[in-house]
């Protein structure tokens, strides 16, 4: 496979999801860093694109880059956008209609209404456009849902997800400019915590399940008073193949350091895992004994074996999660150039009509949290 070019917007020297995107998109030499717009100020994003090796395709904006690369025989195959999330709409439309594919960071955009938008766009262009839920490349994530689709649990009865961390449990945080915009209905739209992290979970759920949310309901609350946006929810959701789901997120949750885990249980077992222990899924047999499968052992999923690297008892994380992703868009973007049918062990990687289906779930949380929990039906228009 010849190497793919990649370029970014956003992610600028002190990002906090700029580095794993730049380990992820090059580990495995599919892709060359050939672009990008890092920086809202334009000398800081030029210097910072210089410094990694970009020379001219370092531009001052997102604007400069689109034009730019459009008028190039070798531009980028793939862009990615991870730019606050009030520009993820404005900036992954233009490219999609440009002719790019595109990644984008969650929240995909701001509201149902936008998403709609940017699934027709992608659907129109003919281009990818792919979310980076970005914890569903991890090795054993997939190897859960093969295992789901393949019916080793037989029917499944209750998933229940968790994103909860008690990084924002501090009430002198208020004015901290890092915390304070999550919390702040201009910047972060109708929900803050569950939209910042509860999209992960309830992604999670869909993506291990192969199910998607039909009906919720949510209890939101401020822990702490001062914030006009929830810092903890807790989410009852129905799913169309029959499954009851459970979830819960928070930022207050003091001891809780990362907190994303899943738990699946059905007719003939369960499974258990969880995003800071990586390399191990438990799975419980019925009428049998806990079993720990790990990452890289045999006979695993064709799922699995693709997305795992290194040896079994050594650890991968996050950024080969990440990696995980864009291995599926190489494969996704070269099978497309080729005319041919994508790898169906890479076809996974989390789509714009994802992006869209969280937005009409933060949606009817809000609405739901509003309403003292009321029932609302969680998807988009389109796919009423």
């Amino acid at each position: 496979m010849n190497r793919l070019r990649w370029g970014m917007i956003g992610g600028g020297e002190g990002s906090q999801i700029g580095p794993a995107h730049r380990l992820g998109a090059g580990l495995d030499g599919l892709f060359t860093f050939a672009a990008g717009a890092l920086d809202h100020r334009a000398d800081a994003g030029i210097a910072y694109g210089r410094s990694l090796g970009l020379g001219d395709r370092a531009y001052g904006s997102w604007q400069e880059m689109l034009a730019a690369e459009a008028a190039r025989d070798d531009r980028v195959d793939l862009v990615t956008v991870a730019t606050p999330n009030a520009t993820h709409f404005e900036i992954t439309r233009a490219f999609l209609e440009a002719g790019f594919h595109v990644l984008c960071e969650k929240p995909m955009t701001m509201s149902v209404e936008e998403g709609e938008i940017i699934v027709e766009t992608a659907r129109r262009t003919g281009r990818i456009c792919a979310v980076n839920y970005g914890y569903s490349g991890y090795s054993l994530v997939r190897h859960m849902r093969a295992m789901v689709a393949r019916g080793d649990l037989g029917r499944v009865r209750l998933v229940k997800a968790d994103f909860a961390h008690g990084h924002h449990a501090d009430a002198g945080d208020a004015d901290n400019p890092r915390v304070r915009w999550r919390y702040d209905p201009a910047q972060a739209g109708v929900s803050a915590q569950f939209a910042d992290c509860g999209i992960h979970a309830l992604h999670m759920a869909s993506f291990v399940t192969g199910q998607e949310v039909t009906k919720l309901s949510a209890d939101i609350v401020s822990c702490i008073p001062s914030r006009t946006l929830e810092d903890d929810a807790m989410v009852d959701f129905r799913m169309d193949g029959g499954t009851v789901g459970r979830l819960w997120t928070s930022s207050i949750a003091l001891g809780r350091q990362h907190g994303l885990a899943i738990e699946v249980f059905g007719e003939t077992g369960g499974l258990r895992w969880s995003q800071e222990q990586p390399n191990q899924l438990y799975h419980m047999p019925l009428g049998g004994r806990l079993q720990v499968i790990e990452r890289g052992e045999a006979d695993l999923s064709p799922e699995a074996d693709r997305t795992s690297r290194v040896t079994v008892g050594h650890a991968e994380g996050m950024p080969l999660a990440f990696a995980n992703i864009y291995k599926d868009l190489a494969e996704a973007i070269t099978a497309t150039k080729e005319g041919r049918a994508i790898d169906p062990a890479a076809d996974l990687y989390p789509r714009a009509e994802d992006g869209l289906r969280s937005m009409a779930a933060v949606a009817a949380v809000a609405e739901s949290g509003r309403n003292d929990g009321a029932w609302r039906d969680a998807r988009p228009p389109m796919f009423r």
